[in-house]
């Protein structure tokens, strides 16, 4: 009889969060119990040990789920974030895209594609900024302060691109955030791992964001500013296209699109297909908006293309790893996929800006 008794207190603890809420399923326990009790009658010398087992397989599982619901808080942070932006930006732009023929479509887009990201990076923030504040130089004060403060300069920025309200100063002013980022962390980053490729692909990365971020601002605002920040912003994505493409052909096997650590899975076929295809889209859609040529059409090509890996190859590395019960593993593929869609919406926003004749 105590047996029961143990083991019903046992499950009633074992299907409590720190919360004091019960798990949905935790009275699946009750074949334990009738187990451990016909045990205790009939093999009585052994029913100690087997509730002992029990009791620490119990200790173990709520070790693990706890863990999870403790360490998946970031990634559900951030997936929210960008679900909620999503039908704002969509409404924004939905003017825009009925006017819109063809491929000008996804060009009516680079605001919701530029928003979404900022959402999703402003909620990592907010939610780790203890982790976040590690980034942050050591010789600035108040770290913990600093991450908190860019994460809503973040979220006040997304929905600032994504409802298309005051953009001239959420872009202008995020373009100068990033470039604060790469004069005082990056670049220092860089230069001390001088034969690390992947720290300049962040550098150029960021400052290609930067350069989105300034033509959205040029776009919405009217006078000589205009035209000075969106060629800026034209020669900064060039740039970063350029190195990319370079990038996709020395390394072929790595995720398309921006250049970094992670390699395209082996469930996606014609990896090195996809790899050299997109550098090559990236080097002639580079070359041609550095110099001014077609500058349109290829930033819409690019664009698109870019908007593409994104829903046919992030995507579902995103849902791979959203299954993953690694926190480390859901971040990171939320990350590629926000990083990558930011890219598209700087290359996007300098096809909206561009006039057709150019």
């Amino acid at each position: 009889m105590w047996v029961i008794v143990w083991l019903q207190q046992l499950t009633t603890k074992a299907g409590e969060t720190r919360a004091g809420k019960p798990f949905v399923g935790a009275t699946g326990i009750s074949s334990l119990t009738v187990h451990c009790t016909i045990r205790s009658c009939v093999e009585p010398g052994r029913a100690r040990a087997g509730a002992r087992q029990v009791a620490l397989g119990i200790h173990m599982h709520r070790t693990i789920l706890a863990a999870f619901l403790e360490f998946s808080r970031t990634a559900v942070s951030m997936c929210s974030a960008g679900i909620v932006l999503f039908p704002i930006a969509v409404w924004a732009a939905k003017a825009d895209v009925e006017r819109a023929r063809g491929l000008d479509k996804i060009v009516a887009l680079s605001n919701l594609c530029f928003a979404i990201p900022l959402a999703v990076f402003g909620a990592e923030h907010l939610s780790g900024a203890r982790f976040i504040m590690l980034a942050v130089p050591s010789y600035m004060p108040w770290r913990l302060f600093w991450a908190y403060f860019v994460g809503c300069a973040l979220l006040a920025a997304s929905v600032s691109i994504a409802t298309k309200i005051q953009v001239r100063w959420s872009g202008l002013l995020f373009g100068i955030m990033m470039t604060i980022f790469v004069a005082m962390i990056h670049i220092p980053g860089a230069l001390a791992s001088p034969r690390d490729r992947f720290t300049w692909t962040i550098v150029i990365r960021e400052m290609s964001f930067a350069g989105g971020a300034w033509t959205l601002a040029g776009s919405a605002m009217r006078g000589q500013g205009k035209s000075k920040l969106i060629t800026v912003g034209r020669v900064l994505i060039a740039i970063a296209a350029i190195f990319f493409g370079v990038e996709h052909f020395l390394h072929p096997a790595g995720c398309p699109g921006v250049p970094l650590a992670k390699l395209m899975p082996g469930w996606i076929p014609g990896r090195l297909v996809m790899g050299y295809l997109t550098g090559a889209i990236l080097l002639v859609a580079g070359l041609a908006i550095l110099l001014g040529k077609k500058t349109r059409m290829a930033a819409t090509y690019l664009g698109t293309w870019i908007v593409l890996l994104v829903l046919f190859i992030y995507g579902p590395i995103l849902i791979v790893q959203l299954a993953d019960p690694s926190t480390a593993a859901k971040v990171e593929g939320i990350n590629y996929f926000a990083d990558t869609l930011l890219f598209a919406g700087a290359i996007l926003a300098l096809a909206s800006a561009t006039p057709r004749t150019e």
